[in-house]
């Protein structure tokens, strides 16, 4: 039972662990907006911005920092 007993949280392992996860959602998230906003445009909104659909999700990788 003594190790029970040894065994400490790290605050910092939690706090960091938490970080990265938020960052992560605010990164899927901006990916999901761009990718949407990209993907509901017609094809010549997209040839006027100079972007192929092909390329949408790239795009939207760069955006979110990935």
């Amino acid at each position: 039972m003594a190790a029970l007993t040894d065994i400490r949280i790290d605050a910092g392992i939690l706090a960091r662990t938490r970080t990265a996860i938020r960052t992560s959602m605010a990164r899927r998230a901006e990916y999901n907006r761009v990718y949407n906003e990209l993907a509901r445009m017609s094809q010549r909104d997209l040839d006027d911005i100079g972007v192929a659909r092909g390329n949408i999700d790239d795009i939207a990788r760069q955006a979110a920092g990935f």
